[in-house]
């Protein structure tokens, strides 16, 4: 293998670690995929961790092509971004501790795949705090400004979103085998539960507002 090929595999490795390191931990976006999985299904669950990868990787854009007006704007407007972010995860956490498991037309209707995968992009999106993770492992590891190889860059962008897409189809798969054994009943209590998890970090995003840290 020559020094090039060697090169191109570390980079698309990086991303790929980067994908997986940005993605693993559990917050309201990987309650979210928990909650629609036993719901909906695998693919439901998949579709809105592909949501989440996809919001990644335009991150990874940001960060990895050296787009520093696009990362500056959205440090100034954090705020607003909290603000909406806190809200709709609100609305998430509310609807989704007052929705019926037995109501499969409801379900049906609402619970979209497209549905799915635009909530949870929006929802990424609106985190500040995930282009900051990945401006500041991309600085670290010397890896921000591309200095206009995009070859690198652009293979750095498809680890990211590879990496990111096999942690939320691991996910999505290994808690689809519990669905058939997960009753109405416990259904029901899955939803208030993850319901009033999503809540609870839309009012910690809210809070943050007036007791920044």
């Amino acid at each position: 293998m020559s020094i090039a090929q060697n090169l191109t595999s570390t980079t698309f490795f990086l991303g790929l670690v980067i994908g997986i390191s940005i993605a693993m931990p559990v917050g309201p976006i990987g309650v979210l995929c928990i909650r629609r999985t036993l719901a909906g299904g695998r693919l439901a669950g998949l579709v809105s961790g592909l949501g989440a990868s996809s919001a990644d990787a335009v991150y990874g854009v940001i960060a990895g092509f050296g787009l520093t007006f696009v990362s500056g704007f959205l440090a100034d407007q954090q705020t607003w971004l909290r603000l909406f972010g806190g809200l709709f995860l609100c609305y998430l956490g509310v609807r989704t501790y007052v929705s019926r498991p037995s109501d499969k037309s409801v379900a049906s209707q609402n619970n979209s795949l497209l549905g799915n995968y635009l909530s949870i992009f929006v929802l990424t999106l609106t985190n500040p705090i995930t282009i900051i993770s990945f401006a500041a492992i991309f600085a670290g590891l010397g890896l921000a400004e591309s200095g206009g190889d995009y070859v690198a860059a652009t293979l750095m962008v498809l680890g990211v979103f590879t990496g990111s897409t096999l942690w939320w189809l691991c996910l999505s798969l290994g808690v689809g085998l519990f669905r058939d054994k997960v009753t109405a009943r416990w259904m029901q209590w899955i939803n208030r539960i993850s319901g009033s998890v999503v809540f609870g970090f839309g009012v910690l995003a809210l809070v943050s507002l007036i007791w920044p840290e």
